[in-house]
């Protein structure tokens, strides 16, 4: 996978190296004793993966180093979601979960008596964190959607509502909701609450989706959070987690092309052995376009994720090359598992491959963390101005 005449650091080339033979060694010959549609791998055989990759340094890799995570960079986290995608389950738990999973970093504004109860647990303990914003009146627009109230009582507050497509919500240890506590459609009036997970009044129900694993409705009925409790100013709630937001999409981004480079290096092989009409598939022009053209759409789409990375650790804001990077990497993934599915032929839907799994799960990565049509928004308005609001 040449990439001509730009090239990473030479630390994060190692980085990528340690990662991609770590994956390739350890992480998915256990995955292979695992079921088709596994989304958790027992407890006895990840325990010891999740050792080796803290002594990799690939431990919660987003978290800062003092906190007991791997502490990368931008770049270096879409390098290594990259890499921890390739696996059956990579699409929702990269690495199979042994690289952890970092607590959400708005945790990191938080007070020093939050960071300790609620951040530090979830890095040293592997404790299970939810994010909760999305209401069943619409997850893009946060500012206008968001009706859960939280009423604040003496010291104490008490949240009404119910959030939908939550993630983790039901195993959680605890989580970080987004309620309403000032008047009117705008973000001013959001704040933000860590809610334990066994909270008094918090119930949740699966939603069934196309995949093995599903998301959550959350519902909050009179539960009573401790005004320390809250991150942030009141009415600060969502500015303390746009960043997260914004940044978060890159990762996510390149952990779509991680599950699509693996498709394609499948269905290559396949090419090279399947023979067909007397000859082998990877003779046939129609597959050789279909190679081509996924192989040069991963690459330009790779650029795009980096890019994103790089202008937000120079510390410029990433707001609109993340939007980019989200609607090219899922959408160009989609269409490279489509064509390997093609080239795999009936093959292809069968459990004896990853790629039907991927199939499904790439397609909720085209709405998960802001839709292709609210990032295209984004943009189109970054490009005609403020003005613009359609």
């Amino acid at each position: 996978m040449s990439l001509g005449a730009w090239e990473l650091p030479e630390e994060l080339r190692m980085v990528r190296e340690v990662t991609r033979r770590f994956m390739r060694e350890e992480v998915r010959p256990l995955e292979e004793k695992l079921d088709h549609d596994c989304y958790e791998m027992p407890r006895e055989m990840l325990a010891p993966l999740q050792k080796q990759a803290r002594e990799l340094g690939l431990w919660c890799f987003r978290t800062p180093r003092d906190l007991g995570g791997g502490g990368l960079n931008l770049l270096g986290q879409a390098i290594v979601a990259e890499e921890a995608a390739r696996c059956r389950m990579g699409a929702y738990v990269p690495a199979c979960g042994a690289f952890g999973a970092d607590p959400p970093n708005a945790i990191l504004k938080g007070t020093p008596l939050q960071i300790e109860r609620y951040a530090l647990p979830a890095v040293q303990a592997g404790k299970r964190v939810f994010v909760a914003i999305s209401e069943p009146s619409g997850g893009s627009d946060p500012a206008r959607a968001i009706r859960t109230r939280a009423e604040k009582k003496g010291d104490r507050y008490f949240i009404n509502g119910q959030k939908m497509w939550i993630t983790g919500a039901a195993k959680a240890d605890w989580g970080i909701v987004f309620a309403r506590t000032g008047a009117g459609g705008e973000r001013a009036g959001i704040s933000c609450f860590i809610v334990d997970g066994n909270a008094k009044g918090m119930t949740t129900k699966p939603i069934p989706v196309i995949r093995s694993y599903h998301p959550y409705e959350v519902f909050f009925d009179n539960v009573e959070v401790p005004e320390e409790n809250r991150l942030g100013e009141e009415g600060q709630g969502f500015a303390i987690c746009e960043k997260w937001l914004v940044e978060g999409r890159i990762p996510y981004a390149a952990g779509t092309l991680g599950i699509a480079q693996g498709a394609l290096e499948i269905a290559i092989e396949w090419a090279k052995t399947r023979e067909t009409f007397r000859s082998k598939l990877a003779d046939k022009q129609a597959i050789q376009w279909m190679i081509a053209d996924s192989e040069m759409e991963l690459r330009a789409a790779r650029l795009l994720v980096w890019q994103a990375a790089w202008t937000a650790d120079l510390g410029r804001d990433p707001k609109t090359d993340a939007s980019v990077a989200k609607v090219v990497a899922t959408e160009t993934a989609g269409r490279v598992v489509d064509r390997a599915i093609q080239i795999m032929g009936g093959l292809g839907v069968t459990k004896a491959l990853p790629l039907e799994r991927w199939y499904r799960e790439l397609r909720i990565k085209r709405i998960g963390e802001g839709p292709s049509e609210v990032q295209r928004m984004v943009l189109a308005r970054s490009l005609l101005g403020a003005g613009s609001k359609r």
